[in-house]
């Protein structure tokens, strides 16, 4: 967004409010409701506007005024955010940001100036409400009498698609499950990566080496969806096609979290913009795209009598959705074949590090020109298990496909940035905890962190690391940014940048606005997670949605480091064994029991505080209690040390510390009010095979146990353990 665009957009605001028939105002009425949908099988609740999931398409031509009014019925707050708009600050629709939500039972209405095109796309910014159905496409056309009007293009018929994915979780526990590490997403996807599939598959020593490293099993999507969706189906037909037709399709990508590859069974696509602006034609044979984007492709039907399919599959390939285009016998796009995870794991044990940290491979990585997880894919790398280079960073595929990358991607029109601004440098460093799930810029989350000020008129420059092992779509609110991708000043214009394992790129935009503008990964609960920035201009105006900001702005830190809770229960024949934990970024509340059914087995509990410490987070220092009581008849036990213990009746506190040894064991040591010490090495979670898990104890205080737990489903799993203490028991274990 140019300066002048700016300050044409605030003109055309004040003018169309003080004339007010002078413009041409395009009104939408949207009424937020609660419903019930069923796109599994089952009933779930769900948001509609208008009655429809997705919202409806909005549509506007450029030079028009946008008056949307918004009619929250919900029991909750909520917000519209624009995406990819320019827009007045305060119209943006970030709660506790550019305004308070809308509440429950109010009337709000979102008027600014349109002084752009494209495909675009809206949804919710409160919670998790995007992720059950607070999305819809955001179409502006162009003038024909505008001199940028491609013919052959922007007047082909148009279809706005928009993805997206549904799961029958409520979205709330789904962030929780990621936060505790449940790998329930695992076993539905097939994806657990056990010990037992890795024998099978000839991959034990890289499944060693992977926990070795203190890694989780490799993910390439972060959740299960029970269903993925084009317009809110499954599947559908455009009809009205025929032989020799060209139709643009205006694809935006509403998931929640999924990436989704776009292919046609009709041949080949032609990409024709991205993120709502022009680029140069260019022909593909499949794409990525990526959490938010948006992508105008071309594409034509061959053959009379035939509907061909546009196929969307997300990344995990799980499964997918279709559309049809055309009328006759259906044309199929071939399926993509599972993942080869194993090899995948392979791949990033060659580059990370004991200490966590991942290899930085420069400008060499960048702008999706090299997909680290290419060795994943079976259509590229054949039954093989073929090898990477990576000193060439290269491998030579069996078949060739042509895969959009953005080095890709030229603007129409040149791009540059005034020569003669200032310029601002930054550099920002994706970083995450995928066993903990801490989504971070420079290892910190939005509420450790103030607002980055800029000025208007200069030039910001960003260059981004990711140093995590997941992709992460940044977006940047309210601007285009350019991205240096060799294309020099034809560099394209994008709101969004994907940004895989290891990639450096590098954007740049003029600062032209004015207010508080949002930067964070667009992967829902990455977002919630903590990975935001806030750019806030110097020298703002005051906004009428936000009386104050700097109590908001407390709110809008505290949505992304929220307290996630989980509790486990072992109901078994030989007493009652469990935990309960709150977490939240840095912070740990934990406590855990052992009832036994009679006073020789004893009753004991251990509560911890700690917080957690570096990158990486495998140190936790903690302040503790331990109760314990067993009917011992007066006898000591000692342990290791020679130190004595009745426990007939124990109550300490305790100074401690844990630490994550490789393999994902943790060790912890603790210093007691009675002068006693204590070292335990403890594992829960060892994948034996996709549904059995094994876990392990020993102290010095010898005590020890070692146990089984088959997962039935999503909270129940049968279990047998042996304790020191209990003996031999069989249950069932209820978590949550």
């Amino acid at each position: 967004m140019t300066y002048s665009k700016y300050c044409l957009a605030v003109l055309i605001l004040i003018l169309s409010n003080f004339f007010g028939h002078g413009q041409n105002v395009v009104r939408y009425d949207l009424t937020i409701t609660d419903t019930i949908v069923n796109f599994s099988g089952k009933d779930k609740r769900a948001i509609a506007v208008n009655g429809q999931i997705p919202m409806p398409t909005l549509t506007f031509t450029e030079g028009d005024i946008a008056e949307i009014v918004v009619h929250n019925k919900l029991r909750k707050g909520t917000s519209l955010h624009w995406h990819g708009i320019y827009l007045p600050n305060k119209e943006d629709g970030v709660p506790f940001l550019t305004q308070m939500p809308i509440a429950p039972n109010t009337t709000h209405t979102y008027r600014f100036p349109i002084i752009q095109n494209g495909t675009h796309w809206y949804h919710s910014h409160s919670g998790m409400q995007e992720q059950i159905g607070m999305y819809g496409a955001m179409i502006i056309k162009k003038k024909e009498t505008d001199p940028r009007f491609r013919k052959g293009i922007d007047d082909l018929p148009a279809v706005p698609l928009i993805l997206s994915e549904w799961t029958d979780i409520k979205p709330e526990n789904v962030h929780r499950m990621l936060h505790n590490a449940n790998d329930w997403g695992g076993i539905k996807k097939g994806t657990v990566q056990s010990y037992s599939e890795a024998i099978k598959k000839g991959h034990f020593k890289t499944k060693l080496e992977n926990e070795w490293k203190r890694m989780l099993a490799m993910d390439v999507s972060d959740v299960y969806y029970d269903k993925f969706l084009i317009n809110g189906k499954n599947e559908s037909q455009l009809s009205q096609f025929k032989a020799g037709d060209k139709v643009r399709l205006r694809i935006a990508n509403g998931g929640a979290s999924s990436y989704f590859w776009l292919s046609y069974a009709g041949g080949k696509m032609t990409v024709v913009a991205n993120d709502g602006n022009d680029v140069e034609p260019v022909e593909v044979d499949r794409l990525i795209i990526g959490v938010s984007e948006t992508y105008d492709v071309v594409v034509s039907i061959p053959q009379e009598d035939t509907a061909y399919e546009f196929l969307a599959t997300p990344e995990d390939r799980t499964n997918s959705a279709s559309i049809y285009l055309g009328n006759g016998t259906v044309q199929l796009k071939s399926r993509m074949s599972k993942l080869k995870y194993f090899e995948g794991m392979k791949m990033m044990n060659g580059m990370m590090n004991m200490d966590g940290s991942m290899d930085d491979m420069g400008m060499d990585m960048s702008l999706q020109k090299m997909d680290m997880n290419t060795v994943m894919y079976p259509e590229v790398t054949g039954s093989g298990n073929r090898k990477m280079d990576h000193a060439n960073l290269s491998m030579k595929p069996d078949v060739e496909l042509v895969t959009l990358n953005y080095g890709m991607l030229k603007a129409p029109h040149p791009t540059t940035l005034p020569k003669d601004a200032p310029v601002r440098e930054l550099r920002f460093e994706l970083t995450g905890n995928m066993n903990r799930y801490v989504w971070s810029m420079d290892n910190k989350v939005l509420s450790e962190t103030d607002k980055i000020l800029i000025k208007k008129g200069e030039n910001v420059r960003i260059t981004l690391y990711n140093g995590s092992m997941m992709r992460h779509p940044m977006h940047l609110h309210g601007h285009d940014f350019r991205v240096l991708n060799g294309q020099e000043e034809y560099a394209p214009l994008k709101n969004v940048l994907d940004i895989m394992p290891m990639e450096t790129d590098t954007i740049e935009f003029q600062a032209n606005a004015e207010g508080d503008w949002f930067f964070h990964c667009h992967i829902l609960y990455h977002m919630m997670a903590g990975m935001n920035r806030v750019f806030s201009y110097e020298k703002q105006t005051s906004n009428p949605y936000l009386p104050n900001k700097e109590w908001a702005y407390k709110k809008l830190q505290e949505e992304s480091n929220k307290l996630h809770f989980m509790v486990e229960n072992d109901f078994a024949s030989n007493g009652n064994d469990g935990r309960a934990m709150l977490q939240n970024a840095r912070w740990s509340f934990g406590t855990e029991w052992r009832l036994g059914y009679h006073d020789d087995h004893g009753y004991e509990s251990e509560t911890h505080i700690g917080r957690y410490i570096g990158k990486n987070q495998w140190f936790m220092p903690f302040v503790g209690f331990d109760w314990r009581y067993r009917k011992t008849k007066g006898m000591v036990e000692k342990n290791i040390f020679g130190q004595g213990n009745t426990k007939d009746t124990r109550a300490v506190a305790s100074l401690g510390v844990e630490y994550t040894l490789p393999l994902l064991v943790t060790l912890q040591g603790e210093v007691f009010t009675d002068g006693n010490i204590r070292f335990q090495l403890m594992r829960e979670d060892i994948p034996v095979s996709p549904r059995l898990r094994w876990a392990f104890m020993v102290n010095t205080d010898k005590e020890y146990m070692t146990g089984f737990k088959y997962i039935v489903t999503r909270n129940l799993g049968i279990s047998t353990h042996y304790d020191s203490d209990m003996g031999l028991g069989f249950g069932a274990t209820l978590n949550y």
